[in-house]
């Protein structure tokens, strides 16, 4: 049932395993498992560790897919966070991470893919390399990513139908592009196997803490790569049996993307190694040169420039469904839940996260965006993971048709390690750490003074004062 005073209805529920799995995929693969093993190679410059940074963060990412599949099951709701928090910690945490999925849970991180998704057609097409802001006031890199994600904006709001047959068949694209290139580098490839055990001489240098240090920070930057993990979690409402159809998609989505990314990254060692890498940007196509020749790069973009079209594509979907969930508590944010009238796709919130996704793409850069958002998404995950806790003490009884897989130590696992990240990320990079600190402490702000409707929904978490 719709709430009261809510003349948008619900959601039609239409999805099914298919597009549910290829929204966790399209979301989570995008431009940082082609950048950012540079980054680990300069600051861990050891095979052997580079591996065990992704199989870590898939670790941690199957721990936190498993908890939101429990989540989801039970509270098959749009929004995800949203939901959970709002049942856990009462309506203003949950308003809070609905602003800050606004910003940086989803619109910053479009921004990012499509930024970048114009940088590397400049291999292409010239005309995007580098070129001069045009009449000073926007580069038409700047002015590709804004026309682009208009572009899904528009598409999206064709409907569900419309909308996930193109989110699925790029995502098929962008798996099959994969899974040839990893077929073709132990084929084909010019690459040394002794690549996979060279180590840095800078490795030698470290100590025990200097590892430490850099192994936590660079797993901020593969979890950054890993979020979207819990991508189906925000159109529960939207699937056709969410309790049994949800945790499926995502257990399935996110094992298929482990597989996918330690994958790739012995690709990347077994073609380059970590001299070659450290520091590199663009480590596939680095890697692709050295393995394939110029065809491998110009195959290696095109399967990137699919991969950033879909990631972006899915997280157009994702982030309007927790707006629309905050507009269906808060009355002064009600115009969110308004749908398209034949649609039935949540017009006024994609519209809104469009507008802020045009704002960041033309005033921020690629790097400062990334690094902004992996460590707020990883704090937001973990106030989500800790809601499978209090929301097992506070609903004891409420039906869970699926519960995560070795609790209390999945939970736990997943924040031991994401604290441990967050700590050494706030002291190695602590202007973005600042930031991403403001941004919740803003968000948390406008909470205390936004009223949620007084009887919003049965069994709710308590208002907050």
């Amino acid at each position: 049932m719709a709430s009261d005073g809510d003349p948008a209805g619900e959601l039609p529920a239409e999805l099914k395993l298919g597009s549910a799995t290829a929204l966790v995929i399209a979301t989570v693969i995008g431009v940082g498992i082609f950048t950012s093993t540079g980054f680990q190679a300069e600051a861990l410059p050891h095979p052997g560790y580079i591996l065990l940074l992704w199989v870590t963060g898939g670790v941690l990412a199957l721990c936190g897919a498993l908890c939101y599949a429990e989540l989801g099951a039970a509270w098959p709701e749009a929004g995800a966070e949203y939901a959970y928090l709002r049942e856990s910690c009462g309506y203003t945490v949950a308003f809070m991470s609905a602003i800050v999925s606004l910003i940086a849970g989803f619109s910053a991180p479009i921004a990012a893919v499509l930024k970048s998704f114009a940088d590397y057609l400049a291999y292409f097409i010239p005309l995007f390399d580098g070129a001069p802001s045009l009449a000073g006031i926007v580069s038409p890199n700047d002015l590709l990513a804004v026309c682009l994600a208009w572009i899904l904006i528009g598409l999206h709001l064709c409907g569900t139908g419309i909308g996930f047959k193109f989110n699925n068949a790029a995502t098929m694209g962008k798996v099959l592009g994969i899974v040839a290139l990893l077929v073709a580098a132990a084929w084909i490839g010019e690459g040394r196997i002794e690549n996979l055990t060279e180590v840095g001489p800078a490795f030698d240098e470290m100590n025990w803490a200097d590892r430490s240090g850099a192994f936590a920070s660079s797993l901020v930057f593969v979890m950054f790569c890993y979020a979207g993990y819990n991508a189906a979690s925000y159109v529960a409402s939207e699937i056709k049996e969410p309790q049994r159809v949800l945790p499926r998609a995502l257990l399935l989505g996110t094992g298929l993307v482990i597989v996918l990314y330690v994958g790739l990254n012995i690709v990347y060692l077994y073609g380059a190694g970590v001299e070659e890498l450290a520091g590199k940007v663009e480590v596939g196509i680095v890697a692709a040169e050295h393995l394939f020749g110029p065809v491998g790069v110009s195959i290696v973009t095109c399967v990137l420039l699919v991969g950033l079209l879909s990631a972006a594509s899915a997280m157009t979907i994702a982030g309007p469904r927790v707006y629309y969930a905050m507009g269906r508590d808060f009355p002064a944010f009600r115009k969110l839940t308004k749908l398209s009238p034949r649609r039935r796709v949540p017009a006024a919130a994609l519209i809104l996260q469009g507008v802020v996704a045009s704002v960041i793409i033309l005033t921020g850069g690629v790097d400062e965006i990334q690094q902004y958002v992996g460590f707020i998404l990883t704090f937001f995950a973990c106030l989500a993971v800790a809601s499978v806790f209090i929301l097992r003490v506070r609903y004891p009884d409420r039906p869970r048709p699926f519960r995560t897989w070795g609790y209390p130590i999945t939970p736990i696992l997943f924040l031991l390690v994401s604290g441990w990240m967050l700590i050494w990320n706030f002291r190695d990079r602590p202007w973005e750490s600042a930031a991403a600190t403001i941004t919740v402490v803003v968000a948390g702000m406008l909470g205390r003074f936004a009223r949620p409707a007084n009887g919003s929904g049965e069994g709710r978490g308590p208002a907050a004062s």
